[in-house]
C-alpha cells in the first residue's frame, strides 16, 4: 500500500469506521481513539497489507482495539445510578429501545451483530475480522439474535 492508497482508504471507511467503533464502545471519544489508532496501525503496516484488503484490516484492528478498551474499562468500577423500574419513558425512542438492546450483549456478540446487521459484512468477512470460523460466527450470531429478540419482546424494556 503506498501513501495514495492510504488516503484512499481513510477517505473511504473513516465514517464507517467510526461508526462501528462508536457502536462496539458506546462512547464518541473512545470511538474517536480507536479509529485514530486503527488508521495509525494501518499506517505502520502499510507496506505489508494489500490496498483491496485494506477496510479488512481497518476493522480488525477496531475490533480487537474496542475488545482492548472494553476490558481496561471493566477494571474500572463505576457507582452507577440506581435503576428504577418503575420508572417508564411516556415516548419510547426505537434508536434508544435498541441501543438499549445491543448493551446487554457482550462485546464480542454485539460487534459481530453490527458487523453482519449493521456495516452488512459477509460471514466470511466477520470471520477474517474477528478470528473466529465461519461456523463460529454464525453460532455466537444466532446466540446474539435471540438474546437481542427476548429482550425486545419483552415489554417492559420498550416502555
Amino acid at each position: 500500500m503506498d501513501v495514495y492508497s492510504y488516503n484512499e482508504c481513510v477517505q473511504q471507511w473513516a465514517d464507517a469506521l467510526f461508526r462501528f467503533a462508536y457502536k462496539c464502545t458506546g462512547h464518541e471519544e473512545d470511538a474517536r481513539d480507536v479509529v485514530q489508532g486503527a488508521f495509525e496501525v494501518l499506517w505502520q503496516k502499510k507496506q505489508d497489507v494489500v490496498p483491496e484488503k485494506g477496510k479488512a484490516f481497518l476493522f480488525q484492528v477496531a475490533y480487537r482495539q474496542s475488545i482492548d478498551n472494553y476490558r481496561k474499562k471493566s477494571k474500572i468500577v463505576y457507582k452507577e445510578a440506581e435503576y428504577h423500574e418503575n420508572a417508564t419513558l411516556s415516548n419510547p425512542d426505537l434508536k434508544r429501545v435498541l441501543e438499549r438492546a445491543l448493551a446487554t450483549l457482550d462485546d464480542q456478540a454485539r460487534a459481530l451483530v453490527l458487523l453482519k446487521d449493521y456495516e452488512g459484512y459477509r460471514y466470511e468477512e466477520i470471520a477474517q475480522i474477528t478470528g473466529l470460523t465461519e461456523v463460529q460466527v454464525k453460532v455466537y450470531l444466532h446466540r446474539a439474535r435471540k438474546v437481542l429478540k427476548t429482550y425486545l419482546v419483552n415489554v417492559e424494556n420498550i416502555i
